[in-house]
């Protein structure tokens, strides 16, 4: 009775004693949750599991429209970091008091350009003011985001409107929830033209690029990062860091994103 007595106070005390060390332990290996616009997945999949085989350090990450991203944010979805496709969204959320200021940084640039499936045949598109984009449409649609709410959609309207083409192809527009949804659309067949991110075009081997928008055409494309102040992985910070690092910026450059955040040392 005594021996098993003591034995079961030794377990005890073992356990209070270490009990804290594992938690320290399993504190560290916190992952870190990142909500980022969906034309990110392709280079953000490869930095985050760059990371994870070097820090063991797991990264889940959530693709979709910055729009959907910052409505959950608002709604109390758990996040660690933040990445927009533009700058209102970020200063949508920057405005409820939900992201910590100081981490703000300018992450990434693109460029938007029209595509269309690998089997088109009809040349490319001169995307100048008065370019007849309905005529080159005839009876297909035009995928593209949503115009009110997903970032690519928004600079799509920007450029068609100031190229002179966005009266005769609105009604053609086939809307999507996001950029990768416009692209899928094309990818399958189901519109003849989508108006996407240049690093969309990179990610999917059945579409080409059949124009470019000209940058003055509409708003620059920023990613802006930020750390949410509900943050509470204790890797955030230094995930966030290494997205601007070499390993990180050679990946996003890799998919045709301008990097153009400061670089850092990790």
């Amino acid at each position: 009775m005594f021996r098993r007595s003591l034995l079961a106070r030794l377990a005890l005390g073992l356990t209070l004693a270490f009990g804290p060390v594992a938690a320290l332990a399993d504190e560290a290996k916190a992952p870190v949750v990142v909500f980022a616009a969906a034309s990110l997945k392709t280079a953000l999949d490869a930095i985050a599991a760059d990371w994870t085989r070097e820090t063991g350090v797991e990264v889940k990450t959530s693709f979709a429209a910055s729009s959907a991203l910052a409505r959950q944010i608002e709604n109390g979805a758990p996040a660690d970091l933040f990445i927009s496709a533009d700058l209102d969204w970020m200063d949508y959320v920057e405005g409820k008091d939900l992201i910590r200021k100081d981490s703000r940084v300018t992450l990434l640039g693109n460029s938007l350009v029209l595509v269309a499936a690998t089997d088109w045949s009809r040349g490319d598109v001169d995307l100048k003011p008065g370019v007849d984009l309905a005529a080159v449409l005839g009876d297909g649609r035009l995928a593209m985001g949503e115009v009110k709410s997903v970032p690519a959609g928004k600079y799509g309207k920007a450029a068609l409107e100031k190229l002179g083409a966005w009266g005769a192809v609105e009604a053609k527009v086939a809307g999507a929830e996001s950029v990768r949804a416009a692209l899928a659309l094309v990818s399958r067949g189901e519109a003849p033209l989508g108006v996407v991110y240049k690093t969309d075009a990179a990610a999917d081997p059945n579409v080409k690029v059949v124009g470019t928008f000209p940058a003055d055409s509409h708003p620059p494309i920023v990613y802006p990062v930020a750390r949410l102040k509900e943050s509470k992985s204790p890797n955030a910070a230094a995930f966030l860091n290494r997205l601007t690092a070499a390993p990180a910026r050679e990946a996003f450059e890799a998919q045709g994103f301008a990097v153009v955040a400061p670089p850092s040392g990790s």
